[in-house]
């Protein structure tokens, strides 16, 4: 298992071949078993087979193909709903429309998508994060009809893989790891540690591509500019408070 982990790919393109329900339940029923606050599971998934409801989620992430071209979309929510239902109709309180709870309630969808994808691998399935959830949980939120005190948090398109990419490359552990405390970088070593990743010879075809100097110019320039963060960091807090959460 350590060595699919280490030779894992993220992917995009997928066969016709359908996943099966029972196979499906099979690895939400184990990711389930993923940890999680308190033992309250504070997480949902919506399940989208119908390829006309995958079409109408299609344009919150961008029209990104694999949306509408995987046999199965799972939107993973933050979800507090279920348990202050319960606690109501068991003669408590639950004080979880609050900052702290929307946070307990990510890390737990968030451990409970990573154990559901780190399962579907192992069985042979495909797997892509969208991280455009979060761009537009309004759209999200429209589109599975999610109440009050549910979030969408992250997506992910699932099926057998049509084809094998390329591995994309990843820092070296020093860049990520620190011991007994946290050590800042200087110039000099974040040269060292970017400099395998710069010197890729894609990498270095992106830089040219989008007209820029340097990849971190890429990134901060082209794919994630300041005025779109800030629009999408907008349009998330609202949906927090549409929701509840604020």
């Amino acid at each position: 298992m350590l060595e699919k982990m280490k030779n894992r790919r993220t992917i995009r393109k997928y066969t016709d071949q359908a996943i099966d329900d029972a196979l499906l339940c099979e690895l939400l029923e184990v990711a389930a078993r993923a940890s999680n606050t308190g033992n309250m599971q504070l997480y949902s998934v919506v399940v989208t087979r119908d390829q006309a409801k995958k079409e109408a989620l299609a344009p919150a992430h961008f029209n990104q193909p694999m949306v509408t071209a995987a046999p199965v979309v799972l939107t993973f929510c933050a979800d507090a709903n279920r348990f202050v239902k319960w606690a109501e109709q068991r003669n408590a309180i639950a004080g979880f429309d609050n900052l702290q709870t929307f946070m307990a309630a990510t890390i737990d969808a968030m451990l409970f998508a990573q154990s559901f994808c780190t399962a579907a691998e192992e069985k042979g399935l495909g797997i892509c994060y969208l991280g455009t959830t979060t761009y537009n949980a309004d759209k999200i939120v429209n589109a599975l009809n999610l109440p009050r005190l549910v979030v969408p948090i992250v997506t992910v398109t699932v099926g057998y893989p049509d084809g094998l990419p390329e591995q994309p490359e990843r820092l070296p552990l020093e860049a990520i790891m620190h011991q007994e405390s946290y050590v800042d970088y200087t110039p000099e070593s974040i040269d060292a540690l970017y400099h395998d990743k710069e010197a890729l010879e894609a990498n270095i075809r992106f830089v040219q591509e989008n007209n820029k100097e340097t990849l971190a110019q890429v990134f901060t320039d082209v794919r994630y500019t300041k005025a779109n963060n800030e629009f999408f960091s907008k349009v998330f807090i609202d949906v927090l408070k549409q929701q509840g959460f604020l």
